[in-house]
């Protein structure tokens, strides 16, 4: 698939997703957001990738959101079932996604972020919703996850001000798990996706299940469910659920297969 406003690296069993339209901070248009809607469709498809980081191209901005100008001047607005960047409405990925916030991630953007597992910011990151000073409001699931990652009143106050946010208040707002200096977003990243890999594959891909879908229940129903969840199934049908306890008698590093 040819890239035009994105760029995909592997390493491992690790892809590095990078938004790649920094003449505008890495803002998204139409034909962006349906670019990257298949980057996911191939990054959750593929056996062999078990997590992702998303970043931006530059040094100034994980992504400024939607790209204001580009609809002002009569664009075209949409996207893919994924939602924005293919990302936010993207809620059958049982993979984890990292966000390496390098600079500006600001309505869309920080969506984008907040859509992710973990969020690891560089210390010249700022992060808002400030679409209802343009006209706009955060429908891209800013609104719901917000206040769901940091409670209402913090949520509130974010979202009634549109006020910028630094990557030290995130961090103790809650919605960023580490600060980093300027530059080394994606090396911290790569390092939080390093430890994930040393885990089972099947094991983490059950437990962000799990999570996500005894989210949306009572505690009662989530425990008497969650042995039927897909990927729990999964995980207890896989050669990963013999390796592990095997490896552990025999007093080895196991060796993961993800299936």
């Amino acid at each position: 698939m040819e890239l035009k406003f994105s760029k995909v690296e592997r390493k491992g069993p690790i892809t590095i997703i990078t938004l790649s339209r920094p003449e505008v901070y890495n803002a998204l248009h139409i034909d962006a957001h349906f670019e990257l809607n298949r980057v996911f469709d191939d990054f959750s498809a593929d056996p062999e990738q078990w997590v992702a980081i998303v970043t931006g191209a530059g040094d100034k901005a994980f992504c400024a959101g939607n790209d204001l100008k580009w609809q002002a001047a009569g664009g075209k607005r949409g996207w893919d079932k994924g939602g924005f960047a293919g990302l936010t409405s993207r809620f059958d990925c049982d993979k984890p996604i990292i966000a390496a916030v390098n600079g500006v991630a600001m309505g869309g953007g920080f969506e984008i972020a907040l859509a992710c597992d973990l969020i690891i910011a560089s210390e010249n990151a700022t992060f808002a919703l400030p679409e209802p000073r343009v006209g706009l409001a955060a429908l891209a699931g800013g609104l719901h996850r917000l206040p769901r990652q940091i409670g209402l009143k913090r949520a509130m106050d974010m979202i009634l001000t549109a006020r910028h946010v630094s990557a030290k208040e995130g961090l103790e707002l809650g919605f960023v798990n580490e600060v980093v200096p300027q530059g080394e977003a994606l090396t911290a990243a790569l390092r939080w996706a390093e430890m994930i890999t040393k885990n089972s594959p099947m094991s983490i891909r059950a437990s962000k299940q799990t999570i996500q879908k005894g989210l949306a229940v009572s505690l009662e129903q989530a425990i008497e469910e969650q042995r039927e969840y897909p990927a729990v199934k999964a995980m207890v049908a896989s050669q990963d659920y013999i390796e592990g306890p095997k490896a552990f008698a025999e007093k080895r590093p196991p060796k993961w297969l993800g299936r």
